[in-house]
Order: structure tokens, then C-alpha cells, then sequence
């Protein structure tokens, strides 16, 4: 495993600590990757590196270009030159590179239309993902995260995932910031679902393909609010601003193509609510 922790945290590995070999290193050090590629002997590679911010590449556009697009090439450019025998190559991409495109719900199909630095890098890297498959036999495939949560994850930073954030400001009874009015829409996944799919995309597809990873369901963040109120037991102090730029109005996935390969999401937004609340409330 290799993170440089610029947005984890190492505590979060402590469980698994005796079943994996640690590099707090930079993905973008094409030497350090290159050497652990051909001394690791690797059967799959799932490549989660990035600087997971919307926001954060519209104000550094180049740094996150060399982690979200460059290193992903060169990964993939050293696998091919070497004819390194991997089983899998999975690529992790995001709902972030549909933008607010007309087509909903969104199908691996769907026009896209990123709308800011870090959707470009996510749809160009997943666009060479899927080519090097097609144009090189290398086995690959790329997946499109839609609203990740769940525990563990950073609540903070500004850029955190909004749920881990809401769940920080309701424990610590701190103002939250909602950008917009609240009837923007988003897929949210729980992160157990999250770690199924990527199994068994990565063990039981043969050909280079995108996949959505999602529930497949609707809901407006305010009503996320409403219901994470109702499980907490606690009211939430909600400051409202305006919409941030590059930020999409509606998300929604189809995982029709996801469920023909047998992937069925077990948690619900309740279930994976309180589930996220309990641990949040413990740690």
C-alpha cells in the first residue's frame, strides 16, 4: 500500500496492519514506483491514489493533475513496457466526469462533461485505463465512484466528503456549511458496498470496461440531513452559502450494468447512516 497521508490518516490501518506492507510515499515519484511494480510481484493493482477534491483542483490545477492523470499513465505506460503478468489493473475514477450532462440517470454510456480540473484527470485517466486493456491485452478496468461515506473517513478538511463533514459539525455541535439550497442531489454508497464491488469487478470481468459504483437511488442532501438529524438525536446548525463552482446540481447512477455481474448494494443510506453515526459516536 502506498499514500503519502496527505489526506489519510495512519491510525485508519491499524486493524490490518500484520496483513500489509506500508509506503508512505508520493504515487508521483516515477523511480519508487517503478522499483515496487517490478520487486513486488503484484496480482492486482487497485489504484485509489488521488487528491479526492473537486475544489481543491480548481485552485491547484497542475499539482493535482500530476497525481490524478500523470501517475496513472506512468503506472500503467511501466506495466505495459515491462509485460509486468498482472491480474487486474483497477482504476478508480468518479460520477464527477458526467458534470451536470442531460442524461440521468447516469449510465456508463452517458455523455459526459467535466466540469473542472479533477473530473478531467478522472475521465482522461480511466479513458487510457480502459485503451491500454483494449490496444495492449493488459487486464483493466475502471470505476466510477458516486458518494462515498462512511467511518474512517476525514472530516477534516474542507474537501472531505460531505457526509463525513455533516457528521463531524453533529457530534461537535459546530455550525455546517451548506452550499445551495439543499435540493441538489446525490448517490450515496456505503464504503462496505464500495469494497464488494471493487472484489468482484476486479475477480469476475474480462474486459476492459467502466463500471458505476453506487446505489442507484436519489436523495436531496437536505433530506440526508433531515434523516442523519433523526438518527443522531441532535439538530444541525446549518449556515448557507452559495453554490461553489464546478459543484453538480443532480446525481444519480444506473448500476444495471454493475448487477449483471451478480453486485447487489446491502446498505441503505438509514442502515449505512447509523452505522457510520455509532462508530463516529465511539472513536
Amino acid at each position: 500500500m502506498v499514500d503519502d497521508l496527505s489526506m489519510g490518516r495512519l491510525e485508519n490501518l491499524a486493524d490490518i496492519n500484520d496483513k500489509i506492507v506500508f509506503y508512505k510515499h508520493t504515487v508521483c515519484d516515477e523511480q519508487f514506483m517503478h522499483d515496487l511494480l517490478l520487486k513486488g510481484d503484484f496480482d492486482y493493482i487497485y489504484y485509489l491514489a488521488a487528491v479526492s477534491s473537486v475544489a481543491d483542483s480548481v485552485v491547484r490545477p497542475w499539482y493535482t493533475h500530476l497525481v490524478n492523470q500523470e501517475s496513472v499513465v506512468n503506472t500503467l505506460e511501466f506495466i505495459r513496457a515491462n509485460h509486468l503478468p498482472i491480474k487486474k489493473f483497477l482504476f478508480t475514477s468518479s460520477a464527477a466526469v458526467y458534470g451536470n450532462a442531460a442524461d440521468f440517470p447516469k449510465t456508463e454510456d452517458s455523455h459526459v462533461d467535466p466540469l473542472t480540473p479533477y473530473a478531467i484527470d478522472k475521465y482522461a485517466s480511466e479513458r487510457y485505463t480502459v485503451d491500454f486493456g483494449r490496444l495492449y491485452g493488459i487486464p483493466t478496468v475502471a470505476v466510477r465512484f458516486f458518494n462515498v461515506y462512511g467511518p474512517r473517513q476525514n472530516p477534516n478538511s474542507e474537501y472531505s466528503g460531505v457526509l463525513s463533514i455533516v457528521t463531524k459539525c453533529l457530534k461537535e455541535d459546530k455550525p455546517f456549511t451548506l452550499y445551495g439550497d439543499g435540493a441538489q442531489t446525490r448517490d450515496f454508497v456505503y464504503v462496505e458496498d464500495v469494497v464488494d464491488a471493487l472484489i468482484k469487478i476486479s475477480t469476475e470481468t474480462d474486459e476492459p470496461a467502466v463500471y458505476n459504483i453506487a446505489n442507484g437511488d436519489e436523495t436531496p442532501l437536505i433530506d440526508v440531513i433531515h434523516t442523519y438529524e433523526d438518527i443522531a438525536r441532535k439538530k444541525l446548525n446549518i449556515i448557507q452559502k452559495e453554490a461553489r463552482q464546478g459543484d453538480i446540481s443532480k446525481s444519480r447512477a444506473d448500476v444495471s450494468k454493475l448487477k449483471k455481474i451478480g453486485f447487489e448494494p446491502q446498505w441503505s443510506l438509514h442502515d449505512g447512516l447509523s452505522n457510520y453515526w455509532k462508530y463516529y459516536s465511539e472513536n
